[in-house]
């Protein structure tokens, strides 16, 4: 890791300093103290004295690296063997699963601390419900594939940096989607396929999607490449669709210049439009773009937290706000008089008026576009609006749409959040009308220190 940061002339030489560990930051790091400055030391925990190398120094804390542990926490657990302890998405896989419970409700609850919003500390915030498979969870698999010294790379970036870790094994991926993938690298190569160089910026595959539905075992693969044409790209496409369970093969086109993942032209090469997954005895069909959790098993349990925390009643009509495929306001259809579900991405709004249809559901419509612009033209025209549900990006509400909210005043709603800070920023701003009844925490992801919170808010009378 230390390769990653730049001294600069002023900066000390690295050396090895000795810290004890007092928390967890954020992002699971270990939180110390050296010299009155924090320090933070990935791969560290509370209650250990470590060995550590000061990497950078910066004006209001230390980035360091974690050397060896003098004195072990008895949370302690093994890292999974035979994968990189630098790569993204394991930042927990070296604590008890009970202890990364426990750190994520005191997330939460740290994160209040910090931004207090109204009432803050009057907030009842429940245990985090633990997800029933802490490996192999992950139904969707995006790896980058790089040529490197003569060989081929497929796996993920070193977080903040372009240094691609290769994963033959990544424990938290679903088994499915993780041989897929190695499938898919082999297939390349036998094929001799174009890879895109990032630095030569020549076209080429840049990333591999794999998604499979728990339900259905269903697998489709999405080819990401900078370019159209790529040579032999149909022949791989062919190769690709005789692995076990995959159903659809697509090509999704980007550029240099877009610093996404994702770019805006999907095509299908070969195969079905849509693979199929089950929630809560509903069906949802998903294009390669459309939005679903990673977590298929456990967001069973999510939605049914948040359709509790709304207390819906059959005379009621259900905004749901940045709706995806439709997931939440199908598996509220039956509940309530109407749901109404607003969503930016157009093929996402397609996914969700075809998973209405083939749920049966008659009560359900879909709007594409931005919900601080149409929802209050849908009250405008008429349209009451009792509850409402948001399940926004990591970046939280925008403030647009705060005040948007603060204007229509539904009678309540539930915010389901997977970043606590963002979260308790945007409850300042709604606690100016809403009171907070309950947060519950969900593990949706093991081994990380993400987790889902579902807030119930009730207008204040």
């Amino acid at each position: 890791m230390r390769k990653n940061f730049r001294k600069n002339k002023k900066q000390e030489k690295e050396k090895d300093v000795i810290i004890t560990i007092k928390r967890l930051g954020i992002n699971g790091e270990g939180i110390g103290y050296y010299r009155k400055k924090i320090i933070f030391i990935p791969g560290a925990l509370p209650n250990e004295v470590v060995v550590a190398k000061i990497v950078k120094e910066y004006p209001h804390y230390i980035q360091g690296e974690l050397v060896r542990v003098k004195e072990k926490s008895p949370d302690r657990v093994d890292f999974p063997k035979d994968v990189d302890p630098e790569i993204g998405g394991l930042e927990l896989a070296h604590l008890s699963y009970a202890k990364q419970l426990e750190f994520k409700k005191a997330n939460v609850i740290e994160a209040l601390r910090k931004f207090h919003p109204r009432n803050y500390d009057k907030y009842k915030v429940k245990n985090t419900i633990p997800a029933p498979d802490q490996w192999h969870y992950r139904a969707k698999a995006s790896y980058q594939i790089e040529r490197d010294h003569g060989k081929n790379k497929l796996g993920l970036y070193a977080p903040n940096s372009h240094r691609l870790i290769d994963l033959p094994v990544m424990p938290t991926q679903s088994e499915g989607t993780q041989k897929t993938e190695r499938d898919i690298k082999h297939l390349i190569e036998k094929n001799h396929v174009f890879i895109a160089d990032r630095r030569k910026h020549l076209d080429g595959i840049k990333t591999i999607v794999v998604r499979q539905s728990e339900a259905t075992k269903e697998i489709q693969v999405t080819l990401i490449t900078v370019g159209h044409k790529i040579k032999n790209l149909m022949n791989l496409a062919k190769e690709i669709m005789n692995l076990p369970n995959v159903v659809s093969v697509y090509q999704n086109e980007t550029d240099w210049r877009n610093p996404q993942v994702w770019g805006n032209k999907t095509e299908k090469l070969l195969g079905k439009n849509q693979i199929t997954e089950v929630i809560l005895g509903k069906k949802f069909e998903l294009s390669p773009r459309a939005f679903f959790q990673l977590n298929p098993v456990q967001t069973e349990t999510l939605y049914s937290e948040a359709l509790k925390f709304l207390d819906l009643t059959p005379d009621q009509t259900l905004i749901d706000a940045y709706s995806g495929v439709g997931t939440l306001g199908i598996l509220a259809a039956d509940q309530v008089k109407q749901v109404v579900g607003i969503e930016t991405i157009p093929e996402a709004v397609e996914d969700a008026k075809h998973n209405v249809q083939i749920n049966h559901i008659k009560n359900a419509d879909y709007f594409q576009g931005s919900v601080e612009k149409v929802l209050p033209e849908l009250q405008k025209g008429g349209l009451p609006i009792d509850a409402l549900i948001v399940d926004p990006p990591r970046t939280g509400l925008a403030k647009s749409l705060i005040k948007t909210l603060l204007r229509v005043k539904p009678q309540t709603f539930v915010y389901i959040s997977c970043n606590p800070s963002t979260l308790a920023q945007d409850l300042i701003l709604l606690t100016e009308s809403y009171d907070v009844r309950l947060i519950e925490n969900v593990d949706m992801l093991p081994q990380t220190p993400r987790c889902e919170c579902v807030v119930k808010l009730v207008l204040r009378k």
